[in-house]
């Protein structure tokens, strides 16, 4: 048994020197976060559902555009994307061509799990490769093992290839370095690069993984070359250049009930029916009027702006910016209706509703997510934020370690001495399994877990969040 001061000192020194985001934190754990082996079992099959789901989605905007399913769902889905980027998202050279990583965020709840989002384009990659890595030098159930996540991206990838980062996500970068040298290291005669996207060439029959949103390329300087040989059939590019496989909008149109027979016809019933159980329901806040005596479902309301005046226990809602837009990535374009006063979630509705054409917006039900204990270190005598938000000391902890440089944070002046301490966040946690999808099937190979202070309701990394490795454990 690795004593605690040694496995932290261990954990630390396991940082590359570049680290692994760029100017970001975390807080340190001695524990992986356990979940049950039922749990388990689920998660590998919620990785084929989603495969499914997403080849669904591909097929449905496809046959919207042909005529085939309502003009509607094509029309939603193109809102704000420029004429070009539409034009080369329809080619026939990539009209099969689906994501490789699938990472759903799951927040965890006292009934299971819902799924908050899928993030095509995900980061915690080359983070997650090297948590599983550093923690199976002290836990033998690690989901995935040391090197499951080497394993699926190397699939992504398998002949090597060019790992295209812009700066825009340049977050990113040091952690997909770290996944391109570790790949490099086990195959000598193959070469994975990182490179800006801002000044990249592509070389003909060289893969690309693309690690930048699509609203971000009038921002990239001499994309249309990269654009261009994949249109040509040149090189390859995943995730692929389909804008409308990236919108938060789809988990609206999984519930509209006009769209319900394609669902249940290509996911099959029983896909359909879990998949009901887990992604929460939402709608698209369309301003087209509705006659007099029809309702939207489950709001029982006949306008939007009824919802505005909703009251604050009834306002557990979130809107979220669909996609294609800055605001579309990570927590920024979110609001929860129950934390904002009556005038400003009126305005954020009213927002939403005049710039729908151009950046649509969805309303989604709000599930809160269920409280876990978990040990972190405490470094310089800090405390994680109480049940009720309240801290019993400075803020934020600083057990946190510097992710662009492997050093822990530090907590008064030069010289001054630090204690470490073993202490216990009550938290939620949103759990990012990553799922590979290789010819034959589609592998779970680690689970990322950030577990968050209980009173932050949007859970995402942040300086006092825990981030850790998953492991399989008898009872969690």
């Amino acid at each position: 048994m690795v004593v605690q001061d040694e496995k932290l000192s261990r954990i630390r020194d396991a940082v590359p020197p570049q680290g692994l985001f760029a100017e970001k934190d975390w807080l340190l754990s001695p524990d992986p976060f356990s979940i049950e082996k039922k749990f388990l079992a689920e998660l590998d099959q919620l990785g084929h559902r989603l495969f499914v789901f997403q080849r669904a989605c591909n097929q449905l905007y496809q046959l919207s555009v042909r005529g085939k399913q309502p003009a509607w769902v094509a029309r939603y889905l193109d809102a704000g994307k420029p004429p070009k980027l539409i034009e080369l998202s329809r080619r026939k050279e990539i009209r099969d061509d689906l994501p490789r990583v699938i990472r759903p965020d799951l927040v965890l709840t006292e009934n299971g799990y819902i799924i908050a989002e899928i993030d095509s384009v995900p980061g915690g990659i080359g983070l997650t490769g090297w948590l599983n890595q550093t923690y199976s030098a002290f836990d033998k159930e690690i989901i995935g093992g040391a090197d499951g996540m080497l394993d699926g991206f190397q699939s992504v990838l398998p002949d090597g290839g060019d790992i295209v980062v812009s700066q825009e996500a340049a977050t990113y970068r040091p952690e997909m370095e770290w996944i391109a040298a570790r790949l490099k290291e086990r195959h000598r005669d193959l070469e994975w690069r990182v490179m800006a996207a801002e000044n990249y060439e592509p070389q003909d029959d060289r893969a690309v993984y693309r690690f930048f949103e699509l609203f971000d390329l009038p921002n990239i300087p001499n994309i249309d070359n990269t654009l261009r040989a994949n249109a040509e059939g040149r090189i390859t590019i995943t995730p692929p250049i389909k804008p409308y496989l990236e919108e938060k909008m789809w988990f609206a149109l999984f519930w509209m009930q006009p769209l319900r027979e394609f669902w249940r016809r290509e996911l099959g019933e029983k896909y359909f029916i879990k998949l009901q159980e887990v992604i929460p329901y939402s709608w698209l806040l369309d301003p087209t009027p509705l006659p007099q005596h029809a309702v939207i479902p489950r709001l029982e309301i006949n306008d939007w702006r009824e919802a505005a005046k909703l009251s604050q226990k009834d306002r557990d809602l979130l809107l979220k910016v669909s996609g294609f837009s800055p605001l579309g990535w990570g927590s920024r374009g979110i609001a929860l209706g129950a934390d904002l006063p009556h005038a400003q979630w009126e305005q954020r509705i009213e927002h939403a509703l005049e710039t729908f054409e151009q950046s649509p917006t969805i309303l989604q039900r709000f599930h809160k997510g269920r409280l876990f204990e978990h040990r972190y270190w405490d470094i310089g005598g800090s405390a994680a934020p109480s049940d009720d938000g309240n801290k019993n000391a400075a803020s934020p902890p600083k057990s946190s370690i510097e992710l662009a440089t492997g050093r822990v944070r530090p907590t008064g002046g030069q010289g001054t001495a630090r204690s470490t301490e073993l202490k216990t966040m009550k938290g939620r946690v949103r759990l990012c399994p990553y799922f590979f999808v290789e010819p034959d099937r589609v592998k779970l190979q680690g689970a990322l877990a950030t577990i968050v202070p209980a009173d932050k309701k949007f859970l995402h990394g942040m300086r006092d969040a825990i981030l850790a490795p998953s492991q399989v454990s008898d009872k969690a």
